[in-house]
Order: C-alpha cells, then sequence, then structure tokens
C-alpha cells in the first residue's frame, strides 16, 4: 500500500514544515496588539526556535528564547544559528522549565511588550494555523492523513480540518501512556468537529469548538483520530540503531529524508501499520512531512548517509 507524503519540509530552507503554519497567527496577534516581539521556548536543538528567530527577524520583531536547561560551555549549532538570527537567549533549569505554566506570569511582567508563544506553539492560533496545511494537497481522495505529534498542536490542526471520511492518525513521539485523558487527548479533542463549525472557527472564532456526548455544537460527529504510542524508541529525542537503519534505507530507497524526532518515527510507525493490516484494502494514506531535518545535527558526523 503506497504511502504519498506532503513535503513540508521543502516550503523554506530554514522556516521549515508545519513551523510558519504554527507561527503565522502568532506572528499576526504580535503584530496586531503592536508588541515589540515574541517570546518563546525550546530546547537546544529546537526547529521552533529557528523558525521563530528568523521569522521574527523578517518581520522586523525581536525575539527572546527560554533555553531549557543551564547554558553550556560552547552552543548548540541550533542556539548559535538562532542568535545569529538575532534571538535573545534566556536559560532557565530543567525543572522550572518543565512548569511553563508557572513561569509564564513572571516572563510577562519582565516583558510586557513581547507575545508569549508555548513551546511549539501549542495553541488555539497554532492549531488555527495549521488546519492551513491540508490546503496544499488535494486531499479529497485520501481515507488516512497522518502527522508525528509532540504538543499535538499539528495533530488537532488536522483532525479539524479533515473530511467527514478521513480518519487521521497521530504516531507519538513522546513517552507517555495510551490514555483517554492524557495530554495529547486533552489538547486535541475540543477540534474534533465537523467542518460546518470548522467553518465558522475560522472565520475568527476565537474559542474552540466545543464537544456535548460526542458531538460538536452544531450536531456533528465527532471526528475520527487515532494516536498511537508504540513507536517513540525510548522517548522524545530518544533513537536507537534500528530507527537510525530504517532513515538510512529510506532516503537510499526514495531519497526522502527524515529526522530522528519526529518523521523518521512517524514513517516507520506508519509502515509498521501497513504491514500489519491496519487499513483496509484501498485505504490511501497522505503523511504530513513537517521538516524539523535541521534537529539531526545534533547527530554525530557520519550516522545519516544523507546528512
Amino acid at each position: 500500500m503506497p504511502i504519498d507524503v506532503l513535503r513540508l519540509d521543502r516550503i523554506h530552507p530554514v522556516i521549515s514544515g508545519n513551523k510558519w503554519f504554527k507561527l503565522k497567527y502568532h506572528l499576526q496577534e504580535a503584530i496586531g496588539q503592536n508588541k515589540k516581539g515574541i517570546l518563546t521556548f525550546g530546547g537546544a536543538w529546537s526547529n521552533h526556535l529557528v523558525a521563530t528567530a528568523l521569522a521574527c527577524r523578517q518581520a522586523n520583531l525581536q525575539s527572546i528564547g527560554i533555553i531549557r536547561g543551564e547554558k553550556p560551555a560552547t552552543l548548540s549549532a541550533t542556539l548559535q544559528e538562532v542568535q545569529d538570527y538575532g534571538m535573545q537567549l534566556q536559560f532557565v533549569s530543567r525543572e522550572a522549565y518543565s512548569n511553563e505554566a508557572a513561569i509564564i506570569p513572571g516572563l510577562q511582567l519582565q516583558h510586557p511588550d513581547h507575545f508569549i508563544v508555548p513551546q511549539g506553539g501549542q495553541s488555539h492560533l497554532g492549531v488555527l494555523g495549521a488546519a492551513e496545511i491540508l490546503e496544499l494537497a488535494p486531499i479529497k481522495s485520501y481515507s488516512h492523513i497522518s502527522c508525528a505529534t509532540g504538543t499535538g498542536t499539528m495533530l488537532a490542526g488536522l483532525v479539524h480540518a479533515a473530511l467527514p471520511h478521513q480518519k487521521v492518525i497521530g504516531i507519538c513521539t513522546l513517552k507517555m501512556p495510551d490514555a483517554d485523558d492524557n495530554s495529547l487527548n486533552t489538547f486535541v479533542k475540543p477540534y474534533a468537529a465537523g467542518p460546518a463549525s470548522y467553518a465558522n472557527w475560522r472565520r475568527g472564532e476565537k474559542t474552540s469548538p466545543r464537544l456535548e456526548e460526542g458531538v460538536d455544537k452544531i450536531g456533528e460527529p465527532v471526528k475520527n483520530y487515532r494516536i498511537f504510542y508504540d513507536y517513540h524508541f525510548g522517548g522524545y529525542a530518544r533513537k536507537t540503531g534500528e530507527l537510525l537503519r530504517f532513515m538510512n534505507s529510506i532516503y537510499q530507497k526514495h531519497e526522502l529524508p527524515t529526522d530522528f524526532v519526529y518523521t523518521g518515527k512517524l514513517l516507520f510507525g506508519l509502515m509498521h501499520l501497513v504491514q500489519n493490516d491496519h487499513f483496509q484494502p484501498g485505504s490511501r494514506i497522505l503523511m504530513v512531512h513537517s521538516g524539523g531535518l535541521q534537529g539531526n545535527r545534533s547527530l554525530p558526523a557520519g550516522t545519516l548517509t544523507f546528512l
């Protein structure tokens, strides 16, 4: 069964993959509120930070990055790049970083002239932008749409924008329990509403669609989506030799570069599901390549054949 790939990694050399979509409405909001810049969060190899730093520079906005962990003696290639784009770096302990909600009020007081964007663009504005990803593909013929998921922002956008006959597959890249009330499902569920309410939402409704007993507010069935939790390879940004060999094999066969944090795990999971007959005969699968290839720079030279 073939898997078609929507190559978002090709839309821009730096603001790559899903990052522009998740940033788009945050940037508009910052400019509309006359903010001087954007403040956001990320780790040493964050795709989100790279995209935000350059997008802010191009929009004549300042940028501040709240970085997880103590400042290293030598910056990662990613952090050096964002600094070159003009981003101001502020390092916080991993303990403090893990409770983003607790540190945001203090950051708002310190930087009142900056618009705060959650890690990975995880907000209603981020979902609103991610929903527009499917406008780049003729999606009507697909039965399944798939993506890697971390914060769940892109998954929520795809779930909300998908057509009624489609199922959305999320491959979770974090190690977490498969539970209806986990953080991913809690974030995604409010966006699992039909296209009629989506039309209103796209016109500027600022609150998420509300669900009641399995239907959305205008009585449409809840969108069918499923998250798989068995393909994280040890957890977020973790990897194994099996995953790396798979990524090299995929590139050798199809010239498709993937990253070890998101898209490598996504494609591995999808192919495993196909091989185990998860999909009905005649299904058509669209995989959204969310970019993030710059993160492969954290690997030792020679690990991947396409670096």
